[in-house]
């Protein structure tokens, strides 16, 4: 039963936020009751708890507490989400369904796009208040799809995620050959559709972890032909973007400007220095030095910032010196080891059982694919936060999470072949 309404949560959580909240909230509370000592024998959500402590002690002793406080709330649930989900999805057949729920949505949350930005769509003032979110004419920022979500940035990183997730699945499919044609047809169209929506969205991040997220799947796949193909692609765009005066007019007619345009950031020449990455990496490596240990706590970059510059922005763009300011680099450094010991037991499920002996039968062809579908999609989500910050989105954080935590209870699990 939990299982299920594990699936559905997930995914109506794009379109229908609060009863897809509502439905893991069940799910959690189901599985802390059914798994709970697996829970507490797991060293992982050990780590987790030790982490939750000293986040919580860090916004007692924060510049700003009460901001440190709410800060609390990107984080510490969704560690509980983690420890809860993680004994649900030990094997790679649920894996499978999970990520067809997180694709699924990703289809009409596009057609909302398109007509957000080609037809000028809106959504009813009572949309916002059941299901959480806003469609606005020409997008957030304008000329820019948002769709469903409050800014385009979420939207890209949504879409990333999923294009990577669908052409894990579509590979799959593909590889069995007993798959019927429908299923393959519907990806395609997805995956159609997904890629569109990640152009419109107009982030060069999301942009970036697309190439690499088809590079890294053709490199897997040994795809020479695609390689030299995404590759060429790569450096016509390039160098239309960036590369000198020699044949870029000519190269420029070929690449569509708002592309060209977007990468070299020749559409916005006139920003703020407040508005600048670089400008806000310096604020936030400064803040470092004078509390290295313990931070100045939760949310405390926004209020810090606004005071240094009379500039209010909401985050540095760049998770980890943001966590290095806000909790201090001893824990951001903790943080970084219990996702890294996850991602290297998930990445040896893959090669380590492939190439070594062990009493364990090692995964078949499809199965270590759709793990490695996993590793680059949650991947991705670490790639747009050197860049960004995501976690204030709560489905982007959410799916950011629950990725996570596939990735950790497939390599945790025994019974490679459990359904």
């Amino acid at each position: 039963m939990k299982n299920s309404l594990f699936y559905i949560s997930v995914a109506i959580l794009p379109l229908f936020p609060a009863l897809g909240i509502v439905g893991l909230l069940g799910v959690m509370i189901a599985s802390m009751r059914s798994h709970l000592s697996q829970i507490i024998s797991n060293r992982i959500n050990w780590s987790w708890g030790i982490l939750a402590i000293w986040l919580v002690i860090n916004s007692y002793l924060a510049y700003q507490p009460k901001e440190a406080w709410l800060g609390l709330a990107n984080f510490v649930p969704f560690m509980g989400l983690f420890v809860s989900i993680s004994p649900l999805l030990n094997s790679v057949n649920q894996l499978r369904r999970l990520a067809w729920c997180l694709v699924i949505p990703s289809f009409p949350i596009v057609v909302l796009g398109l007509g957000q930005l080609w037809l000028n769509w809106s959504s009813f003032p009572i949309v916002k208040t059941i299901l959480g979110w806003e469609l606005i004419p020409q997008g957030v920022p304008p000329g820019r799809m948002s769709s469903v979500f409050i800014y385009a940035n979420f939207l890209a990183l949504y879409l990333a995620i999923a294009l990577i997730l669908s052409l894990g699945l579509w590979l799959d499919s593909w590889q069995k050959k007993t798959q019927l044609n429908s299923q393959l047809l519907l990806l395609t169209t997805i995956i159609i559709a997904e890629s569109i929506g990640l152009v419109l969205t107009s982030s060069r991040n999301a942009w970036g972890i697309a190439f690499v997220g088809f590079m890294a799947f053709f490199l897997y796949l040994g795809w020479n032909w695609l390689i030299y193909s995404v590759i060429g692609a790569g450096i016509t765009v390039f160098w239309a973007s960036f590369a000198p005066k020699i044949g870029q007019e000519w190269i420029r007619t070929i690449v569509p400007e708002f592309i060209w345009g977007r990468l070299s950031d020749q559409m916005y020449p006139d920003r703020p220095v407040e508005t600048l990455r670089i400008t806000q990496w310096q604020f936030c490596w400064d803040k470092i030095q004078e509390k290295p240990m313990m931070g100045w706590g939760l949310r405390n970059f926004t209020p810090l910032y606004q005071e240094t510059t009379n500039f209010w922005f909401g985050h540095p763009h760049h998770l980890f010196l943001m966590l290095g300011m806000e909790i201090g680099i001893m824990a951001s450094i903790f943080l970084c080891l219990i996702v890294g010991g996850i991602m290297a037991n998930a990445v040896s499920c893959i090669f380590l059982q492939k190439y070594q002996p062990s009493p364990i039968p090692p995964y078949q062809e499809g199965d270590r694919l759709i793990i490695f579908t996993y590793i680059m999609a949650f991947s991705s989500c670490v790639l747009f936060n050197l860049l960004d910050v995501t976690i204030f989105d709560l489905r982007v954080n959410t799916i950011s999470w629950i990725l996570l935590a596939g990735l950790n209870g497939i390599s945790q699990q025994k019974k490679f072949f459990q359904s």
